[in-house]
């Protein structure tokens, strides 16, 4: 064997060498990962978290287990400050809705999102406004109207029902009331799954509950949907009932409303975890997004698919942030000392 084929193999086996090492140093979970969802179970933080859990399980993704734990308390300070407390443990992920922002705002509790790693935006979740399907509103205008009328004597008040107090479902529904000077009696339920169940029961006028969490209600006739907090229309076209698409869902502002809000579906670590340790859930995360079943869920509940990761993330938490800021004082619902 000549001398330069010599320094070729000898150069080709020391590359092969790196790789293999590199392959062996690269990070793992080498047990159980914990999934928290800082909300209670049924709503759209519990079900996106439970089909990255059943993906993950069925596609062989990791060689560890994943199970979702539900820790709602205190309107998910309970989960934030589990995780907060678990620095540099990269065994636990969280998934987070806008309870990121508006929780330490409202409570005071001691906890902020820089307390935390971001780690990849999964989705956005729209928010609509929906009616019993046996009510006779076919519009936002419609309902507005009869809201109105009914806004004087505080025991008529039409009563929405939404998740939490000071959270999501109640800023939108200030936001809705200062734009129309309508006066709703908001009511709080642990979860989208309890709201969705209080309306088809007709404790409740409306909810603006996220499509994922009424979808199934809708499909079986017995809500409506009149309008989406959204600049833009959603925009899957496949029929939900016999006849309406999700497309078909007027925008608010279409209406005479103008009102929109989108919701924060994403994924955190605790601080003081590696970088490798991120990458190794951007890059599961990825392989989760990629699969058909991934794909018909974010059709079905009608996300707006936008997904960041790194300094793109970051950069829109802490925008996002600010705008809650600004939401939560104009609804009177920051924290006195905050």
């Amino acid at each position: 064997m000549n001398t330069k084929l010599v320094k070729c193999v000898r150069v080709a086996i020391g590359v092969v060498a790196l790789a293999v090492a590199g392959m062996a140093q690269a990070w793992e979970p080498t047990k159980t990962v914990e999934f928290i969802v800082p909300a209670g179970t049924g709503g759209g933080a519990d079900q996106m978290a439970r089909i990255v859990q059943s993906i993950v399980a069925k596609h062989n993704l990791m060689k560890q287990s994943m199970v979702v734990v539900n820790k709602g308390g205190g309107a998910g300070a309970e989960g934030f400050l589990d995780l907060k407390g678990a620095k540099g443990d990269p065994h636990k992920i969280i998934i987070t809705l806008s309870n990121l922002f508006t929780t330490p705002l409202a409570t005071g509790v001691p906890f902020n999102w820089r307390d935390l790693t971001p780690v990849q935006m999964m989705a956005l979740d729209q928010f609509v406004l929906w009616v019993n399907a046996e009510t006779p509103y076919k519009t936002s205008k419609d309902f507005i109207n009869a809201a109105k009328a009914r806004s004087g004597d505080q025991l008529k008040r039409f009563k929405m029902a939404g998740t939490g107090s000071k959270q999501e479902d109640q800023i939108i529904t200030v936001a809705i009331e200062q734009q129309t000077g309508i006066k709703f009696t908001y009511i709080p339920f642990k979860g989208g799954g309890d709201v969705a169940v209080q309306l088809v029961g007709k404790h409740a006028d409306s909810t603006v509950n996220n499509p994922i969490e009424a979808v199934a209600q809708w499909r079986a006739g017995k809500l409506r949907p009149l309008c989406v907090f959204d600049p833009k229309r959603i925009p899957y076209k496949a029929k939900v009932t016999d006849t309406m698409a999700w497309s078909d869902i007027p925008t608010c502002k279409e209406q005479g409303l103008d009102v929109d809000y989108l919701m924060l579906r994403g994924i955190f670590m605790a601080s003081g975890v590696s970088p490798d340790q991120v990458q190794y859930y951007i890059d599961l995360l990825k392989k989760v997004r990629e699969t058909p079943e991934w794909k018909d869920f974010m059709e079905k509940g009608a996300f707006n698919q936008t997904a960041l990761a790194g300094k793109e993330y970051a950069d829109w938490v802490a925008k996002e942030e600010a705008r809650h800021v600004m939401l939560m004082k104009a609804a009177g619902f920051i924290a006195s000392g905050k």
